[in-house]
């Protein structure tokens, strides 16, 4: 099920390395240094940090798994479980797909851009 517009992977130093945007409407390297910082804020007032925010009709995700942060967008009508399975989903098989190239990362981003094809069934469209 296409539930999520957009998705950011984000190194802990705040550096995003893999994003597939809707609309940019903010550079990713700003977005994730902005997750990155709003996260350590949420973590200092309470223990795990943020789990989701929400802006208008939009619903952010955040799950962290193995020093990174999986942001996902999607619209607040679909149930807060369904979307934290879905994203569970993805983190995972990024994790089990670049384990490797995760330990020896020296800020190559390219190296996951085919991700996006990973995932294809997890993202919405836009429609022309």
């Amino acid at each position: 099920m296409k539930i999520f517009q957009d998705i950011w992977i984000v190194e802990k130093s705040g550096i995003v390395i893999f994003h597939r945007e809707f609309d940019q409407v903010v550079s990713p390297q700003l977005f994730g240094a902005m997750m990155s910082a709003l996260n350590m804020f949420a973590e200092e007032l309470a223990e795990g940090g943020m789990s989701n925010f929400e802006l208008e009709n939009t619903r952010f995700t955040i799950i962290k798994i193995s020093g990174l942060i999986f942001v996902a967008n999607s619209s607040k009508k679909y149930h807060q479980k369904k979307v934290n399975k879905e994203l569970k989903k993805i983190s995972d098989k990024f994790i089990k797909l670049y384990s490797e190239k995760l330990k020896d990362f020296k800020g190559q981003i390219g190296v996951f851009s085919d991700f996006k094809n990973e995932i294809k069934g997890a993202l919405e469209e836009k429609s022309i």
